[in-house]
């Protein structure tokens, strides 16, 4: 069983070590390779969709980090190099999306709805309270007679 556990952690972590920037992507400038990594940490891996694309593995992040670096190496600030990354990908690829234009009604329309349902859960429960209460109807004599024969019938 050790050995089974051993063999699936050594997997594990050479997976974890093969995420990331290859040894051929890093750039030989320090600060440079720096923002490159903090630009890659807010960019979403295409592919793997939640990750960064820093931490992905698959070939389009490494393909991303490489234009990251391109863009760093021909000048750009980070501004610059994340306009030009959204302009070929798409908003979608900001894992932090801004807040601004469409995205206005995204960042909104959660906690509106949250405050929509608990009136609305407010309002229910208000007028549950105050309804009347109603109780079980006595039988009439006829109604208590015919219950007295289908229960006899039935026994």
């Amino acid at each position: 069983m050790r050995s089974v556990v051993a063999g699936v952690m050594a997997i594990w972590l050479g997976a974890a070590a093969m995420a990331g920037p290859q040894p051929d992507e890093i750039l030989d400038d320090p600060a440079l390779e720096a923002r490159a990594r903090a630009l890659s940490a807010d960019l979403r891996c295409m592919v793997c969709r939640n990750e960064s694309i820093d931490e992905s593995n698959a070939d389009l992040a490494r393909d991303m980090r490489l234009l990251v670096r391109e863009r760093l190496l021909e000048g750009d600030d980070d501004a610059e190099v994340l306009a030009f990354v959204v302009d070929r990908y798409g908003e979608f690829v900001l894992l932090r999306p801004t807040t601004e234009g469409a995205n206005m009604i995204l960042w909104i329309s959660a906690p509106v709805m949250l405050l929509l349902a608990l009136i609305s859960a407010a309002v229910y429960l208000r007028r549950r309270e105050s309804a009347p209460d109603i109780g079980p109807d006595e039988l009439s004599e006829e109604e208590r007679a015919r219950l007295d024969a289908l229960l006899k019938d039935r026994g």
